[in-house]
């Protein structure tokens, strides 16, 4: 991270300078003025994300006493033991990974930050070399930066503000690119990672005791298999219902899970604060780690230097029939969230473009199939302390590159 840190604010420097030494002063005010605001933004980001990272932690923490998070991690033992071999059988990891996959898949980007933070808490408890990401910590973030999405709530509502004739036409397109990016993920963290780790024994009792979980009962193989088969019947009554179901998801979430600890007799007010506290702590930790790659980025924006990159690959892709537009916003997805989804707005707003054309269809298609992956290097590692990220940056990238390519071909095929 050292590297990339230095090489974003080096190239934005040595950028900006050669255009104050050749068009005239201004380049380096703007550059500093782009400095300046990602780190006065930093901060806010940071707090804002307090209150959600004390809710859906407390609700975490409630789940984790009442031995869901452990059954859910018992009931997916059997795929997930093959994807997370170093992580024994029945660890809390599990079911907390289980849980920030399924917000994502809902769309529920709020709720999937602190799951995936306390599934990094969770790993790093396993972590030998603390400091050093491990391969189920890189895995883990591969695959939430591809992030199967079955309802890409954000881009339904801005593509439903504008007057869409069909506000969910993203639906379909973004949930085969997430699909095959998140398997060009997992293959990318396995080739990148090197020899892999041995798998360890089972988890004791007591170790996952003192996790935050009690005691569950191994579960048998229908019960697993028969989740799987709700799971796939879930996907298509999402994609025909999303709009429907989509404002029922947070509020059942929130009760089903209070519901489930006062029913396990877990003392569900102490436990949800005790979580909040836990979600305010993590939320100022994460500030030192949110200025430092916010500011990066945003002297990497400010200086032109994405510009730069991006605009000889656009003029490459012309002929293929690949809009500018659509490298713009794969690359300022990779770097800011915020950005990347003024910049969908703004092009679904462009009368040249419109709500309805297949370039609007396939803009929200590439925002809801890529992730932010610099931020969530930044968020998810830095609330554990990581500072060698290992192969990390490259299997995120690889991904939002697969993100990119599966959109760009799902939607020339639905929308020729």
């Amino acid at each position: 991270m050292n590297i990339v840190f230095f090489l974003l604010t080096l190239s934005a420097f040595v950028l900006a300078a050669g255009h104050e030494i050749t068009r005239g002063p201004g380049a380096m005010a703007a550059l500093a003025e782009g400095a300046l605001k990602a780190a006065e933004g930093a901060v806010p980001l940071a707090l804002g994300l307090v209150g959600v990272m004390a809710l859906f932690l407390g609700l975490m923490k409630v789940a984790e006493a009442g031995g869901l998070v452990r059954a859910v991690a018992r009931l997916l033992a059997p795929a997930l033991a093959r994807l997370f071999p170093e992580v024994p059988a029945g660890h809390p990891a599990m079911g907390a990974m289980v849980m920030n996959v399924a917000a994502n898949i809902l769309g529920l980007g709020n709720a999937a930050t602190p799951f995936g933070i306390r599934a990094m808490e969770q790993l790093d408890r396993l972590n030998p070399a603390k400091g050093t990401a491990t391969n189920a910590q890189v895995l883990f973030l591969a695959i939430n930066t591809a992030g199967i999405t079955i309802l890409p709530t954000s881009v339904i509502a801005l593509r439903a503000s504008l007057g869409a004739a069909d506000p969910a036409a993203v639906v379909a397109p973004t949930l085969a690119a997430t699909l095959f990016s998140t398997g060009v993920a997992v293959m990318a963290a396995r080739l990148l990672q090197g020899r892999p780790t041995p798998p360890p024994p089972a988890c004791e009792e007591s170790a996952c005791e003192e996790n935050g979980a009690e005691a569950v009962a191994p579960v048998p193989a229908w019960a697993c298999w028969l989740s799987l088969v709700a799971l796939l019947g879930f996907i298509p009554l999402m994609a025909m219902y999303g709009t429907v179901l989509g404002p029922w998801i947070v509020p059942s979430l929130v009760v089903g899970l209070l519901g489930f600890g006062l029913a396990r007799r877990v003392a569900i007010y102490e436990v949800f604060v005790e979580g909040a506290r836990e979600g305010f702590a993590i939320a100022v930790r994460i500030i030192p780690y949110l200025v430092a790659i916010l500011v990066a980025v945003g002297m990497f924006r400010a200086s032109g230097a994405m510009e730069a990159v991006l605009g000889p690959l656009g003029r490459l892709l012309a002929p293929l029939g690949v809009p500018a537009e659509a490298l713009a916003m794969a690359g300022m997805r990779s770097l800011s969230g915020s950005g990347s989804f003024g910049l969908l707005a703004s092009y679904l707003k462009d009368p040249a473009i419109g709500v309805d054309s297949a370039t609007s269809v396939l803009l929200g298609t590439i925002y809801g199939s890529s992730e932010t992956t610099f931020y969530v290097i930044a968020v998810y590692f830095g609330a554990v302390g990581i500072r060698r990220i290992r192969h990390a940056l490259a299997a995120g990238l690889i991904a939002d590159l697969a993100g990119l390519v599966g959109a760009i071909v799902i939607c020339r095929l639905l929308y020729p």
